[in-house]
């Protein structure tokens, strides 16, 4: 396939991976310039690590490294711990018991990789078209511009590359300001280096994690006032949480999951992801909310352990 052809296609889906969310044309293109550390890993906290069970490791571990561009970092009889210049970013496990879970099941709406810049997002892109990923959809979000694509058993990806921090919009309330608009494709693929791609570039880390849940309320109840989390933004069934003034760190949606319960056992999706805290009295303050609430967790792995309101798990440390 001609790849405008592709990139055209793919741009046309543009709403197949933020259902719910409104989408227009922006006029022209704001370009990213390229920052020493995401800006979204210097917060109090930022999402580290993501686990996801599945149920054919080296089908999807496949998918991640030729696609994506992560290495495997250890092998396991259970699994894989995939990342990139040797640090952990995605554990795929399975199991005997493993069962696939429904679309309107809580758990991973996507895992998102944040790119150094835009033009390893670009580069990416470029990878993407010439090895033919099929993509769910693109969008700018004034504050990053997006990518969205599925892994071979559905668990949803974003590919984003932040615009700098200084040209946000913030409102009053502190809350920033984002939309859902045609990210141009094209352009975007016009802008990369014609040289060879070697994998995600050093320094490429998850930027958020974005959650379907099955209430709001309920999400804001647990990541704002119980973990500390500040409530950034808000659409149609969906909050947007993060620290430091991050545009999100952690999303929660009901646009497929609207009253779903807690996630059973062996369910495949996210398992459990991790939340680590540059702010070390932020960590303590968010433990001691947990156990004035009485909300149960164990020390694990030298971090706290615990699940949300639908059972996925979340490993609290510094």
């Amino acid at each position: 396939m001609d790849r405008r052809q592709f990139l055209g296609m793919a741009t046309g889906s543009a709403l197949a991976a933020t259902a719910g969310m409104p989408s227009t044309t922006r006029a022209g293109d704001t370009s990213m310039t390229t920052t020493e550390t995401s800006y979204a890993l210097t917060r109090p906290a930022y999402v580290d690590h993501s686990h996801l069970v599945v149920t054919d490791v080296s089908l999807v571990s496949s998918f991640y490294q030729s696609m994506l561009g992560l290495k495997v970092i250890e092998k396991a009889a259970s699994g894989e711990v995939l990342g990139v210049d040797g640090t952990p970013l995605l554990t795929l496990t399975t199991g005997k018991d493993v069962r696939v879970a429904p679309r309107d099941a809580a758990g991973l709406f996507h895992t998102a990789f944040l790119m150094p810049d835009r033009t390893e997002l670009a580069r990416w892109l470029r990878h993407a078209a010439q090895n033919n990923v099929v993509l769910d959809g693109a969008s700018d979000h004034l504050v990053s511009e997006a990518i969205y694509l599925s892994d071979p058993e559905g668990n949803g990806i974003e590919i984003y590359a932040d615009r700098p921090h200084g040209q946000w919009k913030f409102h009053e309330d502190g809350q920033v300001e984002m939309a859902t608009l045609r990210l141009d494709l094209q352009t975007l693929y016009d802008s990369a280096p014609q040289d060879a791609w070697n994998g995600m570039a050093d320094g490429t880390a998850i930027g958020h994690i974005h959650l379907q849940v099955g209430d709001i309320p309920e999400a804001d109840a647990f990541y704002r006032d119980v973990l500390g989390l500040m409530l950034m933004a808000r659409y149609p069934g969906a909050s947007f949480f993060a620290t430091g003034g991050y545009h999100h760190h952690v999303a929660a949606n009901i646009w497929n999951s609207r009253g779903a319960g807690t996630r059973s056992d062996g369910m495949t999706g996210l398992s459990d992801y991790a939340l680590r805290f540059n702010d070390t009295a932020a960590l303590d303050k968010a433990i001691a909310k947990l156990d004035e609430l009485e909300i149960k967790s164990e020390k694990r792995g030298g971090g706290v352990f615990l699940r949300d309101p639908w059972g996925i798990g979340l490993t609290l440390s510094a």
